[in-house]
């Protein structure tokens, strides 16, 4: 994880994604927009819609501290890329504070989500960017020793994610888009 504390010294968009509503039950819900992330230290629900997008979800189980990012690009170019629309600064923010929150980053388990083809015309070269964001979220957990325990990535339909930081569990529904939207 060489360069979180540069990442994290640069300045980035860490505003709030939305203001937490209450589920019938009492647990908070919240809409994460794309290019932010949400950090729980107690149970939340965590509601995105992701394309090519990925998000990725963190969770410690002893302490069920939690937490998702929604990233665009998988491309680092330098301190402009300081902000958590780029994979590395997003997936470095998120697991520092988790960690801040009373995470233990060796207990951290990993879920990634989306990475769709959503243009017929890059399905089947690997070079387009779902497939790119799902390989730079693979990557940046890898080398910071987080397990990716799931996943559902790739294909050519975007996704509805809701992640419940209380007890680590992601429901995943695929969105599918009219062919005369593509």
């Amino acid at each position: 994880m060489s360069g979180i504390i540069e990442l994290l010294a640069a300045s980035g968009d860490r505003t709030p994604c939305s203001v937490p509503a209450r589920k019938a039950d009492g647990v908070p819900a919240v809409y994460l927009h794309s290019g932010k992330l949400v950090i729980a230290a107690q149970p939340t629900q965590i509601t995105t819609i992701l394309g090519s997008c990925v998000a990725v979800c963190v969770w410690d189980p002893v302490t069920r501290v939690g937490g998702m990012n929604h990233f665009m690009l998988s491309i680092d170019a330098g301190a402009q890329t300081a902000t958590p629309r780029y994979a590395k600064y997003a997936t470095a923010t998120l697991l520092v504070d988790v960690t801040l929150e009373g995470a233990n980053l060796a207990r951290l388990e990993a879920k990634i989500f989306g990475g769709a083809c959503m243009m017929a015309a890059f399905r089947g070269t690997g070079q387009d960017l779902g497939t790119q964001n799902v390989e730079a979220a693979r990557r940046i957990l890898a080398s910071a020793g987080v397990p990716i325990v799931a996943e559902d990535v790739g294909g050519e339909h975007g996704r509805k994610l809701i992640f419940n930081t209380g007890n680590g569990v992601a429901l995943v529904k695929k969105v599918l888009v009219s062919p005369a939207l593509r």
